[in-house]
């Protein structure tokens, strides 16, 4: 965005009812009155890779070493939703997040943690995969008899990751991935009082090549839209939002980052109040989750990486965020060893305990440059909301490669920038270091693949196959017609279906998107 070499009072076209203080509307200066000094920022590491037996390890190293949250991460076949015997996930299986094939992994992969006394983060991404494996969760925490409603946490679920981020071979059509998106949203405010159904996805929309702005608004449609979907369900809008979270990526310029975290929950505030006459002051609250810049993340000088992170972390602070997760320094390799994952975890309780930065609610408020960039940013992504087609426009937004095109101009452009030097890359373009700087190589543990195909078959052996084919048919009928299918998925869980069992369901109802 254009700046000044300075500001002063006169960049400032904003009264103090606008601004609010910290805990008040429109939440400018954050959703909390006391912010950090009351309610802590939850540090949550993403943690996958192996079997499940491995990141099962490897949590509790986290949760031994003060993590306050878990978040799962998926490998490639998981996220795709193919089982670890399917031709497409040779080679692929424990790579890059741990490998889950049905309800059995499911329960290894919790061992021995208390899934109701923290709160954990399933990262889904898509809505097909988010009633998939959430199914597998609810039907493996129903199993260990402890009551949904003692849960909490949130999975992904975006309409946005399934159809436009995603990378995968089989989509099925926007119009049905939304349905679903909205039946998961319907069942878990239905089910799990504490848990968020959708985490309206910026991050990974602005990873795949996209600004702050259109982030923040393709976010922001998203939600709108989801809400109203509910309430043509006959809910009431209140109860919807109260539960539904966002998740930002922070880069590396800091105030605008900073400010973005600001604009959004005024604009948020704003459009719930005008649209749907929300009075309910925790249903007006943006509440998000922010992770650092993994594009940001150079393999050349690897260490610089730290740097990066931290002050990224510090503007998602700065900017009222209600979670984090700090990107390891070698995760532009691999997956993060322990001793990069405990770096990044140390990075947070830094932060938290010994600069005194969360001792102050929105300690940037009132500085001429913020509060002036706040305003700049809320600007841009109002006329991006409208650019874009406005509310109640998801769906075509999608279905018509329109963002498919913003986004591909856009990551052209800033890879241009980066190659011609006009965006500074320390130790890429700029202050370039012909050394090779060594660091421990994360090793992948040997034979997940094979260990996960025997489980399959043994799985497969044992099972009652007489209720896998009964359930998966019940899921396939009940995808084409108007009801919500999640309990048909959470029976399907239940008779040992494996993930890849009920993609194919949802694959024959629905038909594939000939994108």
């Amino acid at each position: 965005m254009d700046k000044k070499i300075f500001y002063n009072s006169e960049d400032i076209n904003i009264d103090y009812s606008q601004l609010g203080n910290p805990g008040k509307e429109p939440f400018t200066r954050g959703i909390y009155s006391n912010m950090y000094s009351g309610k802590s920022f939850t540090m949550r590491q993403l943690t996958g890779f192996g079997s499940p037996e491995d990141t099962n390890k490897r949590m509790k190293y986290m949760l031994e070493n003060g993590a306050t949250g878990l978040s799962i991460l998926f490998d490639f076949p998981t996220i795709q939703m193919y089982d670890s015997d399917n031709a497409i996930s040779l080679g692929h299986v424990g790579f890059s997040g741990v490998c889950v094939d049905s309800i059995e992994d499911m329960h290894t992969l919790f061992k021995d943690i208390n899934i109701n006394k923290i709160s954990i983060s399933i990262v889904t991404h898509y809505p097909s995969n988010t009633a998939i494996l959430f199914s597998m969760f609810l039907a493996m925490a129903e199993e260990r008899g402890i009551s949904w409603s003692d849960l909490r946490g949130s999975v992904q679920n975006d309409i946005i990751m399934e159809e436009v981020v995603r990378c995968g071979s089989e989509f099925i059509t926007p119009i049905n991935c939304f349905r679903l998106q909205c039946d998961n949203v319907e069942f878990i405010r239905n089910e799990l009082p504490k848990w968020n159904p959708v985490t309206l996805n910026g991050y990974n929309l602005r990873e795949c090549g996209t600004s702050i702005i259109t982030e923040t608004a393709v976010a922001i449609i998203n939600g709108i839209d989801t809400i109203q979907e509910l309430v043509n369900r006959g809910y009431e809008a209140n109860n919807i939002a109260s539960r539904i979270a966002f998740f930002w990526s922070i880069g590396n310029n800091f105030f605008e980052e900073i400010a973005r975290l600001r604009a959004s929950r005024r604009i948020w505030c704003n459009v719930l109040k005008d649209r749907f006459k929300i009075s309910d002051i925790k249903s007006l609250m943006l509440r998000c989750h922010s992770q650092t810049s993994g594009i940001s993340l150079t393999r050349q000088e690897p260490l610089n990486n730290i740097i990066r992170a931290s002050y990224q972390a510090l503007a998602a602070v700065l900017g009222g965020t209600q979670s984090l997760h700090v990107d390891s320094f070698d995760e532009a390799y691999s997956v993060p060893t322990e001793e990069a994952a405990l770096v990044s975890l140390r990075t947070q309780q830094i932060i938290q305990d010994e600069t005194n930065i969360i001792d102050i609610a929105d300690p940037l408020g009132g500085s001429w440059y913020i509060e002036s960039l706040t305003n700049g940013i809320e600007e841009k992504i109002y006329k991006e909301i409208f650019e874009l087609g406005g509310f109640d426009n998801l769906v075509n937004l999608i279905s018509s490669g329109k963002l498919h095109d913003k986004i591909h101009n856009y990551a052209y452009q800033q890879q241009k920038e980066i190659e011609e030097g006009i965006i500074p890359v320390i130790g890429v373009n700029k202050y370039q270091n012909n050394n090779v700087t060594e660091i421990p190589q994360f090793k992948y543990p040997e034979n997940v693949e094979k260990i996960q195909k025997e489980k399959l078959l043994l799985l497969k052996k044992n099972r009652n196959n007489n209720k896998v084919k009964e359930s998966l048919n019940d899921l396939e009928n009940v995808c084409k017609e108007k009801v919500n299918i999640i309990p048909y998925v959470i029976n399907c869980a239940k008779a040992r279906c494996t993930e890849g069992e009920m993609f194919n369901s949802f694959k024959k109802a629905f038909g594939l998107w000939d994108k």
